[in-house]
């Protein structure tokens, strides 16, 4: 199976009859997408720094919520919240629980790469282990596909979230359809009838069962089962994972990392290695707060006095990202995201009033732009059996799988998805015109 037009066809043969995802479809490269040695080893290394991160985001939102951090760190992360949610996120139950599932979303510049938001209920992990599984059966001449997590390594990574749990429910809302099919052939992969697909109507949960919420907390009055999910999870009959924490379904995490008054408390819970290693790819972002400022202060790195004064910025000057921070239904895929520097001067006025109108309910987050460099992918096109050259830009999706308890607890690289864009696409996210591909080293 040398040829491109044989591993491509060999590729698409190997689609699951219900497809992967309900109703999308992409571009089937005859190859793996290649990240180099140097990147595939920062990847590799990168969720123990995650992890930690997570801790500590959960460490400070508790000692903000204590009076022992600055309380506008609890008060930001609350924004927006049901009381029942913020009391399920301060509970005892869940005090030191974090996501065991954790994804960053990693775009490529000309300056390295950069983490524009992390993921704690990712979309794309049965996807990424099929595409792992599949081009790792290509037989490739002289060497064999050497594919980062190998072409097992999403479904046990994803299984071993739940240690030795006899019965773990995947509860999927119907915001979350779209990922249905994809999670319907990870369970079957994991075979033995472990795992199983539930509804959000479901309530057959019995003592010593595990459930993965595969819905965002915010759609919550769309999912019936989730109060007696969380009941049952409260009462340590069932886990949970992940917690229903909303803090780590905000985008605001970043603006907190960069924030100068939490700097001593990320330094000693990061350590100086991890947090500058953090800094070193995430970009600035800034919480886009409208309560004035003194006469005399500015926004740092902006040398903007006042929020408004974002709106006379020129063109060339916009290279920032206004997205909704968390807890919308506007706070995934490539909604409720404005590039400035690809909007008109109305238009980014808009989302800039938008943005200060929701902060009490809705807070949305400023960051730094770099355009993605430009790489090269190829597809298959069946129609006219020929490889076709891209350009494009490519973002880098790596999956960490936590496993083990308390200290013992380490993240496992399952995997990694590119999804490549034609070039004059500005913002990268999965579309029909997109390459999907595993990556190697």
């Amino acid at each position: 199976m040398n040829s491109p037009a044989d591993q491509a066809r060999f590729i698409r043969e190997q689609i699951p009859a219900n497809g992967l995802f309900a109703g999308l479809d992409w571009r089937i490269s005859p190859t793996p997408f290649p990240l180099g040695e140097n990147l595939a080893k920062e990847i590799e290394s990168l969720g123990r720094v995650l992890l930690q991160f997570y801790r500590a985001v959960n460490l400070l939102y508790r000692k903000s919520a204590e009076g022992k951090q600055p309380e506008w760190v609890a008060r930001w992360l609350d924004l927006g919240k049901p009381r029942e949610l913020i009391e399920l996120q301060r509970s005892a139950t869940y005090k030191n629980e974090v996501p065991r599932v954790i994804r960053p979303d990693i775009l490529l510049t000309e300056n390295g790469f950069r983490i524009t938001e992390l993921d704690s209920i990712p979309g794309g992990i049965g996807l990424t282990g099929w595409l792992n599984q599949t081009y790792s059966a290509l037989n490739s001449e002289p060497q064999p596909v050497n594919l980062l997590g190998g072409a097992d390594g999403m479904i046990r990574g994803f299984e071993s979230i739940f240690g030795d749990v006899k019965q773990v429910h995947i509860v999927i809302s119907e915001e979350a359809a779209t990922y249905k099919p994809e999670m319907d052939w990870l369970a079957s992969q994991i075979g033995n009838l472990k795992f199983k697909i539930q509804n959000s109507k479901f309530e057959g949960f019995a003592d010593g069962d595990a459930v993965y919420r595969f819905f965002e907390l915010f759609d919550l009055p769309n999912v019936p089962n989730a109060k007696r999910i969380f009941e049952l999870a409260a009462e340590k009959k069932i886990k949970l994972s992940p917690p229903p924490k909303p803090m780590f379904e905000e985008k605001m995490l970043f603006a907190l990392l960069w924030n100068r008054n939490l700097q001593n408390f990320w330094r000693q819970e990061l350590g100086e290695g991890f947090l500058a290693r953090l800094k070193n790819v995430i970009p600035y972002t800034w919480l886009v707060d409208p309560t004035p400022l003194p006469a005399h202060a500015a926004m740092p790195k902006l040398d903007l006095t006042d929020w408004q004064q974002l709106k006379t910025l020129s063109q060339k000057e916009r290279d920032l990202i206004l997205k909704v921070s968390g807890f919308s239904e506007k706070a995934w895929g490539a909604r409720g995201v404005f590039l400035g520097s690809d909007l008109s001067q109305a238009d980014w006025s808009a989302a800039v009033d938008d943005a200060l109108k929701n902060f009490e309910t809705s807070p949305y987050v400023l960051q730094r732009f770099e355009k993605p460099k430009m790489v090269e992918a190829k597809w298959f096109d069946f129609v006219k059996n020929e490889v076709v050259p891209m350009n494009g830009r490519a973002r880098l999706c790596p999956y960490y799988f936590v496993s083990g308890e308390g200290d013992a607890a380490r993240p496992q690289l399952g995997g990694v998805l590119a999804t490549i864009v034609p070039a004059d696409k500005k913002i990268v996210h999965g579309m029909s015109d997109a390459v999907l591909a595993p990556c190697t080293g």
